[in-house]
């Protein structure tokens, strides 16, 4: 395995488990790569103290520094709640150390994991890409399946510390990464990925022509030149934007086909009391 990183200084998130030793690992044989450890102890298992130690340890070993964190969560914290407390602590540490970005071990079974269970949870098409999603945050290894993550520490011989609570069930992210994703093979995982990294690449765009958007009217060249898959998406985003919510995909396709080619001076049903006006220029959400 290799990292691809710009010379810089980061602050890399280590856990003490096997993907973050990993990762720092690799990290450690980057030139021109300044490293800063970071390491959040969130209060929610007796022997976290461990984890702190053999990160500790692992920063001496390479030479880095280290700068940790506490809470004190409690063993009945939400998998949210721990996530908003650990990257509160990896921001302030960025910004303490003026460091570039944040680095974490986040890998494909991660995003595979994430992207099911925002799904569930009916999050759109920003809960496939959400782990993808934040520019400050890098993740090198988001490609590379734990199976391989596993083989290189093991190559290696490195140390890291199982979290018992990744074998409790009772954690959605824990059923599925024990129960369902075996199942599913190497190629279609690799077909997963591609499909979520175009999501992402779409999302920006779409967020990108949605900063742009006016929040009453759309261009209608603009919006001509766009794929009308990438056109549908942007609808979407835009009727929720005005509190449209009553569609659906046959409204979405006709709604971008009225906007491409329907003559001016006409109006169009949405649905109850929301027209689309078209102008020779704009296609303007009209309420009645």
């Amino acid at each position: 395995m290799r990292l691809d990183l710009e010379p810089g200084k980061y602050i890399a998130a280590i856990s003490g488990g096997v993907d973050s030793m990993v990762l720092l690992d690799l990290l450690s044989n980057l030139p021109g790569i300044e490293i800063v450890v970071a390491h959040f102890n969130h209060g929610m298992r007796e022997d976290s103290r461990r984890d702190e130690q053999l990160v500790r340890a692992a920063a001496e070993k390479y030479g880095l520094s280290i700068e940790a964190g506490y809470g004190k969560l409690g063993a009945a914290a939400s998998e949210e709640t721990a996530r908003r407390a650990r990257y509160y602590f990896l921001e302030t540490s960025r910004r303490k150390h003026a460091a570039d970005k944040i680095i974490t071990a986040h890998h494909q079974d991660d995003w595979i994991e994430t992207a099911f269970i925002n799904l569930l949870r009916g999050s759109g098409r920003l809960g496939l890409s959400s782990i993808a999603s934040n520019p400050e945050v890098l993740r090198p290894l988001l490609g590379t399946p734990k199976s391989d993550i596993l083989d290189y520490a093991r190559k290696n011989k490195l140390l890291w510390r199982e979290d018992p609570t990744n074998s409790d069930e009772k954690y959605l992210r824990n059923h599925l990464r024990r129960q369902i994703l075996p199942k599913i093979s190497r190629q279609q995982r690799r077909d997963l990925v591609l499909r979520l990294r175009k999501m992402e690449k779409l999302n920006r765009e779409i967020s990108r022509l949605l900063a742009d958007m006016a929040p009453d009217d759309i261009s209608r060249y603009e919006f001509a030149q766009l794929p009308v898959e990438l056109g549908n998406e942007l609808l979407v985003e835009w009727l929720r934007r005005n509190n449209i919510g009553d569609y659906d995909a046959r409204t979405i396709q006709r709604l971008n086909m009225t906007i491409r080619t329907a003559r001016p001076r006409t109006t169009h049903p949405i649905r109850s009391k929301a027209r689309l006006q078209i102008d020779e220029s704009k296609a303007r959400l009209i309420r009645t």
